[in-house]
């Protein structure tokens, strides 16, 4: 309980500290606003000073001069500080909190040098940078230095007050006492109070920089047109990859045996007049090559759409996939009622692909796959629909990763097509954990 307690008020502690530096680059933060605000003085002082009699007249060389200065100078300079600022911001949130999101490159981005230059000193993308730089320069200083304030300056008073109660001891007035010790009461609450309300400013001051820095428009809408880009080359390829393995399968198996059918029923059609128990061994030979071929058929078309999933849906069709894995698979299905065809059809190429992930690369030895419908809540805090929630579970080596040819791209990229969201949870060690939220009615 003791070791709780502690740990509790050293992290108390680092937030002060965090916002303490929060308070310090709050001053920075603000300079590219400063910057613009001495810039529209000279402005209104330039078109006001032919009015005012006792404002001396300035040269026209001299006056350009400070036109260059004040109309491009201090504003590139204040995008330039502000550009700074976000990248400031995004280090601390890497290094403190673990948030990291890559830069997003612009698709529609022009080749001319001098206008991505200009883009980038006075772009819509840098006016929204000095936005964000002001907008975190008055929240550091007023939130976070209210806490600064309230921890700093009370635990200040209280040692100050303390200090006076031993002067006023040692010269002898206790009528004296009664100030430091209302100080060294009222010292110590202010600085509770400001650790209690450090974690609360730091949750918002986290989720007002994620906001401004990652959930711009502008930012959503080029991490949309690069991902869409990423993933349609991706299932492109995808799509290739299949139609050799289709092709190469129907060449290597359905194909030859179409072939040894053919040639065994036109060695019967020879027979049927001369030898006629040959020609019927052979058409008997034909019947059970027959069944070979439909079964081959089947087994490259099990993987397009079976038929078990259109008549009788995922509930029935899950098992079905789950019976052909090597591994030990349970399978729990809560649906009222069937999704959308699309929704059962992506879910169904989900747990395939993930049953056939785990057998070649997990080692595990129990899978679990469960569907059911959740309830979808929005980003606004409204009802969005409801999603069909696969999840496949098992216990093996963990630490499944994209790069290493695990297939969760094609996966992703799959779920993705249909607005759908895939998690991967998967710590080294202690199984793996996929979840996939489809849209109910995609």
């Amino acid at each position: 309980m003791a070791e709780a307690y502690g740990a509790t008020w050293r992290v108390r502690l680092v937030e002060v500290l965090y916002l303490m530096t929060s308070l310090a680059l709050a001053l920075f933060y603000l300079v590219p606003a400063f910057t613009l605000i001495v810039s529209a003085t000279w402005v209104g002082s330039a078109l006001t000073a032919p009015w005012l009699p006792d404002v001396p007249r300035r040269e026209p060389l001299h006056l350009a001069e400070d036109a260059v200065t004040f109309l491009l100078g201090f504003p590139a300079a204040a995008t330039l500080l502000a550009r700074l600022a976000c990248r400031v911001q995004r280090n601390r949130l890497d290094h403190v909190f673990g948030i990291v999101e890559t830069s997003p490159p612009d698709p529609l981005a022009d080749d001319n040098p001098l206008l991505r230059a200009s883009r980038f000193l006075l772009g819509r993308d840098a006016w929204s940078a000095v936005v964000y730089s002001t907008v975190a320069g008055v929240h550091g200083l007023l939130a976070a230095g209210a806490v600064v304030v309230l921890v700093v300056c009370g635990g200040a008073t209280a040692v100050g007050a303390l200090i006076g109660i031993v002067f006023v001891l040692v010269q002898g007035a206790p009528g004296d006492l009664v100030g430091p010790l209302v100080l060294v009461v009222a010292g110590p609450l202010c600085a509770l109070v400001g650790l209690r309300l450090a974690p609360t400013i730091v949750a918002t001051e986290v989720l007002l920089h994620r906001m401004l820095l990652f959930e711009a428009p502008e930012v959503r809408i080029r991490r949309r047109l690069v991902h869409v880009q990423d993933s349609r080359l991706r299932m492109v390829d995808a799509a290739e990859s299949e139609r050799r393995r289709i092709e190469r399968d129907l060449h290597d198996g359905a194909q030859q045996r179409l072939l040894a059918l053919s040639m065994t029923l036109t060695r019967a059609r020879s027979r049927v007049g001369t030898d006629p128990d040959t020609a019927l061994e052979l058409i008997t030979e034909a019947q059970r090559e027959s069944r070979e071929v439909m079964d081959e058929l089947r087994q490259v078309a099990r993987g397009l759409h079976p038929r078990v999933l259109t008549d009788h849906g995922l509930g029935a069709a899950l098992p079905v996939a789950a019976g052909r894995a090597p591994v030990p698979v349970r399978v729990d299905v809560e649906l009222p009622e069937r999704p959308s065809p699309r929704a059962e059809g992506v879910a169904y190429y989900v747990a395939c692909e993930a049953l056939t992930n785990i057998a070649k690369h997990a080692g595990a030895t129990r899978i679990t796959v469960a569907a059911e419908r959740v309830p979808r809540t929005s980003r606004r805090g409204g009802r969005g629909g409801d999603l069909l929630r696969l999840t496949v579970t098992d216990d093996g080596a963990g630490g499944a990763d994209p790069e290493s040819g695990t297939g969760l791209y094609g996966l992703w990229d799959r779920v993705d097509a249909v607005d759908g969201t895939l998690t991967v949870h998967s710590p080294s060690g202690e199984g793996t954990v996929l979840t996939a939220d489809i849209p109910w009615e995609a």
